[in-house]
């Protein structure tokens, strides 16, 4: 990824989630106020520049992820934790909805001690209040190298969004995201 985000990049965070297809984690966080960058890719595998075609065959260890780069004054870290544990169910060990794999796994790869220390206090709280009926799973891992995705996978559903999988998976996560964090959604989508 490319550490030179822009003139204000000191100013910026990034946040690494896996939580099943990226497709589906993309498309809510393109639409966060506060978020700059979002890239779909793949993290946490034993070989170097995978495919998408290796990641899902299972055998490179890779989780299908978002990298996002976002502006802290704007979105929290934990606001983008909060969405995430809204959209994606994070007690399903390696599957979300009919995408199973360990590339469909439940992970955040943290950034830094900080970033470590809010996700594991936001899943103890989720754990406190019993949210889920079952545990949560998500790994926790300080970021590994990120590869970005193909460019066919990059803003997929906006450029998609009739296509079957986006019409009967993405567009609900989308619409349950902007049912639920409304002010949190970026002027050009609310």
């Amino acid at each position: 990824m490319n550490e030179n985000l822009d003139k204000n990049s000191a100013l910026l965070e990034r946040a690494t989630l896996g939580g099943g297809c990226f497709w589906c984690l993309e498309a809510v966080y393109q639409q966060i106020q506060g978020v700059k960058t979002v890239v779909s890719g793949y993290a946490g595998g034993a070989r170097p520049n995978p495919s998408y075609e290796s990641v899902c065959t299972g055998v490179t260890g890779h989780a299908e992820i978002v990298d996002i780069v976002f502006d802290p004054q704007i979105v929290s870290f934990r606001d983008l934790l909060e969405i995430f544990f809204v959209i994606h169910d994070p007690t399903t060990l390696n599957y979300q909805g009919n995408d199973h794999g360990t590339q469909y796994r439940s992970v955040i790869f943290t950034h830094g001690e900080e970033q470590n220390q809010i996700a594991h206090e936001v899943v103890q709280e989720l754990e406190c209040a019993k949210i889920y009926a079952n545990p949560v799973v998500t790994q926790i891992e300080p970021a590994p190298t990120i590869y970005p995705a193909e460019a066919y996978h990059q803003n997929y559903f906006q450029q998609h969004p009739n296509q079957g999988y986006c019409a009967a998976v993405v567009a609900p996560k989308l619409a349950k995201f902007r049912a639920k964090f409304k002010s949190l959604i970026a002027a050009p989508y609310a």
